[in-house]
């Protein structure tokens, strides 16, 4: 099976590759999208503070982080992914 940690240009997670363009990519661009995840995360919890209350949306965060970790997980992944080839499109 292969290792996380044993890189190579085919095989490693999402997560790692993700990270290896955000270090090699245009700083202004990879700036730019970090910013743009920054500003959508906060709408989000702002939207949900104002319906929930925030301290039962910090609950459901903990609850959701333990009863769905291996949802959360497969979105980060997909998360990783589409941010990877958003910051590929720009920086060519």
């Amino acid at each position: 099976m292969f290792n996380e940690e044993d890189d190579d240009f085919l095989i490693g997670t999402p997560q790692s590759k993700f990270f290896d363009i955000l270090f090699h990519a245009n700083r202004e661009i990879v700036k730019n999208k970090l910013l743009q995840c920054i500003d959508r995360y906060n709408a989000m919890e702002l939207l949900l503070e104002q319906h929930l209350g925030e301290e039962v949306l910090e609950k459901e965060i903990q609850s959701t982080l333990l009863e769905k970790s291996d949802t959360v997980l497969e979105r980060n992944q997909d998360l990783f992914i589409a941010l990877m080839g958003e910051i590929l499109s720009q920086n060519e």
